[in-house]
């Protein structure tokens, strides 16, 4: 088997961070398969994404622009549901990004959109386009 196996992201605070993850990662259709003090985990297929908290965090924030990760891409289904979502997202505890070139900021032909929550992660949602 080949592919993605895993993500495991440190969060500072599970629950801060459990309420903006839960509801991106439910409403693009994985589901939340274990929850404890300390984490939780989200499952699509055989690939999941883990947030849980360490004592062994160098730094209580996340900075996307640092040496790291940058931003998590997800597909978001059609142009119309990423439009729907991303007007959803801000309830939600995610800030919209680039709004000036939304859908297009990744280039004329990749429809898309970009969020940030409150602890700084940065998300991709991609729309599925007929090529």
């Amino acid at each position: 088997m080949k592919g993605l196996h895993h993500v495991e992201i440190w969060v500072p605070d599970i629950e801060e961070a459990a309420r903006s993850w839960s509801w991106l990662l439910e409403r693009l259709g994985l589901e939340q398969t274990g929850q404890w003090s300390e984490g939780r985990t989200w499952e699509a297929g055989t690939t999941y994404l883990t947030l849980t908290t360490s004592p062994n965090l160098a730094a209580p924030e996340h900075d996307r622009r640092r040496s790291g990760l940058n931003h998590l891409a997800f597909w978001g289904g059609t142009p119309g549901e990423v439009d729907a979502l991303m007007g959803e997202a801000p309830d939600h505890g995610w800030n919209p990004l680039y709004h000036d070139r939304y859908p297009h900021a990744g280039g004329p032909d990749h429809y898309a959109g970009w969020l940030e929550n409150a602890q700084g992660f940065k998300v991709e949602i991609a729309a599925e386009t007929d090529d």
